[in-house]
């Protein structure tokens, strides 16, 4: 990763595979190895390395290790040459090729079983090594049978074992990798306002059925108190009525900050009981970190200097035009006191471990210096390895990048533009295969409480299916936005992302009864269940013949998966998915369709597939043995 300035990324369990070019000049034997050892060991296991292209004359080699506990682990590679596999190989060829005087060729090799015995510590070992000197000393020995032992596999095995790394060479320094819980790669997220479901006492009730949903991870907008100066209305009107409710990401009143709980939702005590109730369902909480102050903030008055203020005195609110957000304020991160602003935040963060949420949702990270979220996230890893941050950062390309680099765990994407067949399977495979994927986690996020797409505001139920299955089964990670199952898709106006009525400005009665649910609760079992639909870089994309049939396979050991997905959400699409032979698949195999529980036999070629909007969507089928 950039020369080593930043770790690649892995989860425990994960098969780490490396590879590099290996060559010196002449044609000595070479031998090189993986070194690497888990967080806290001191000692260094290795693995051998092994040439990988035989057309390039193994140039590339490679090998692997398994990462089997969170924290950052090291590796790196050394090689070195082997003198007595290079001089058994010169023999061999010499042999073969029917040269006879070879007595020179075999005093050489004296020389060697002389050096290796003298370091063999095992006395198997070293008596077979003494063996074999006795014989190609003793003019007795016939010559063939002196070439027979010096080139059997047994003496060349036990002489590995004692070998001295001639010449051995290394990295200028090992490398990293920093090694995950699972819930950082693979997991379905379902997010919620905790207002629209009795606070967090009702979240808390809701949790076994989500858990049933097949839910990971329930994620929860800001639950602060927020602020009233300023407040936004409804539908992000400017002026608010006496009982609207106020966005909650404006963050602050004079009963607390981010380190509070807003009086209507519950308390401290309350967080704490919904994150362990989650941890015993084997799920988590998420908490949204957004670094911005309403105008009743008590740092407003504790730290003044926290804050942008114009020559005037003003402060200056957020804005990201068009967007205007007079309700809060951004803080001043070139402030003279930026280590004491580092610090309280620090503090939140651990506040909120310290109860139990092991997730954090962050706000806008690009907008923030990055420095300070490499430090930041390193120093809740030295407390908790366990947190998992994603990053919200829908921009630049590079910055998206740059911040994952940095440590966060997961980001959202583009994923909710890319909606026709090639945008699709351009951008998955170049999350999938362009070097991203050692550090990049995509979160494919099907809707937000800010993007509602126009391909769901006017596809209906069909459009919502379609993207679930996308979502579901293209990323490890994807979620879901509350209303979702419910269809909801009515823009605040015509060309608009923002929902009308936005649950933002107002308070909702929500409950899980949508008719989507048991299509989600159905995806996310075929996800728990299928290990190919866990993984990133396992996505081949298959032809259709049909624009408007997204088809791609995925593969792990022993499971293979192929979907086909209509895109069009309102007429019958027939195609074809097309199964190349270099999957190694059978010629002929059952294709299982876990969606609809059917069967069909398909081949490697030409399959027909007809998928109907309010018939079937999709095909999730497993191949069969």
């Amino acid at each position: 990763m950039d020369g080593g300035r930043y770790p690649a990324k892995r989860v425990v369990g994960d098969t780490v595979v490396v590879s590099a070019d290996i060559f010196r000049d002449g044609h000595d034997v070479i031998r090189a190895v993986v070194r690497y050892r888990g967080p806290g060991q001191r000692g260094w296991k290795e693995s051998p390395l092994a040439p990988i292209d035989k057309h390039l004359d193994g140039v590339r080699w490679a090998g692997k290790f398994e990462v089997d506990r969170q924290g950052s682990w090291e590796y790196t590679i050394e090689a070195w040459t082997d003198p007595f596999a290079t001089w058994r190989d010169e023999l061999d060829r010499k042999i073969t090729a029917g040269q006879t005087d070879l007595a020179g060729e075999l005093s050489e090799g004296g020389v060697l079983l002389r050096d290796a015995g003298a370091r063999a510590n095992d006395k198997d070992d070293r008596a077979l090594i003494e063996h074999a000197i006795l014989a190609l000393e003793d003019s007795k020995t016939p010559e063939t049978a002196k070439h027979d032992l010096v080139l059997g596999q047994e003496l060349f095995e036990a002489i590995e074992r004692h070998e001295e790394r001639h010449g051995d060479a290394t990295l200028p320094a090992p490398l990293k990798i920093e090694v995950d819980r699972v819930r950082a790669k693979f997991g379905a997220w379902y997010e919620l306002f905790p207002r629209s479901w009795g606070g967090l006492k009702g979240v808390e009730k809701a949790l076994p059925q989500l858990a049933e949903l097949g839910f990971d991870v329930v994620y929860l907008p800001p639950i602060h108190p927020i602020g009233h100066t300023n407040r936004k209305g409804k539908n992000n009107a400017l002026v608010a009525k006496k009982k609207d409710p106020g966005s909650p990401w404006a963050i602050g009143d004079k009963s607390g900050g981010h380190d509070a709980v807003h009086a209507d939702l519950g308390t401290l005590d309350d967080v704490k009981s919904l994150a362990s109730a989650a941890a015993e369902l084997g799920m988590d909480v998420a908490l949204d970190f957004a670094i911005q102050c309403s105008a009743d903030h008590p740092w407003l008055t504790e730290h003044p200097e926290w804050f942008h203020r114009r020559p005037d005195g003003t402060l200056k609110y957020a804005e990201n035009p068009p967007k205007r957000y007079q309700d809060i304020y951004n803080v001043n991160w070139e402030s003279e006191d930026w280590r004491g602003l580092w610090e309280a935040l620090r503090k939140v963060i651990l506040q909120w471990v310290d109860c139990g949420v092991k997730v954090f949702r962050v706000d806008n990270p690009h907008t923030k210096p990055f420095p300070f979220w490499e430090w930041l996230i390193g120093e809740v890893h030295k407390q908790d390895r366990d947190v998992v941050f994603l990053a919200e950062a829908f921009t630049r390309r590079a910055v998206m990048r740059h911040l994952a680099k940095l440590g966060f765990s997961q980001s959202y994407t583009y994923f909710t533009w890319k909606n026709s067949r090639w945008e699709l399977s351009e951008y998955v495979s170049e999350l999938a295969y362009s070097g991203e994927q050692e550090y990049f986690r995509p979160n494919f996020f099907a809707n937000t409480p800010d993007i509602l797409h126009a391909y769901l505001q006017h596809g209906g139920p069909a459009a919502f299916e379609a993207r679930l299955v996308l979502a579901a089964t293209l990323s490890p990670s994807y979620g879901l936005y509350s209303g979702y199952e419910h269809f909801e898709n009515t823009p605040v106006r015509e060309g608009s992302e923002e929902y009308l009525d936005s649950e933002k400005y107002e308070v909702k009665k929500r409950g899980l009864d949508g008719p989507l649910l048991p299509v989600i609760k159905r995806v996310n079992e075929i996800r728990r269940d299928n290990p190919a639909l866990q993984e990133l870089s396992n996505v081949t994309f298959l032809d259709t013949a049909n624009d408007a049939l997204v088809a791609y396979a995925k593969q792990s050991k022993g499971n293979t998966v192929v979907c086909v997905v209509n895109i069009d959400p309102f007429q019958a699409q027939e195609g074809l998915a097309v199964i190349p032979a270099h999957l190694g698949l059978p010629p002929s195999f059952t294709a299982h369709d876990l969606l609809a529980d059917e069967r069909y036999q398909w081949r490697i070629g030409h399959n027909y597939v007809r998928l109907e909007p309010g018939v079937k969507q999709a095909h999730i089928a497993c191949v069969e043995s």
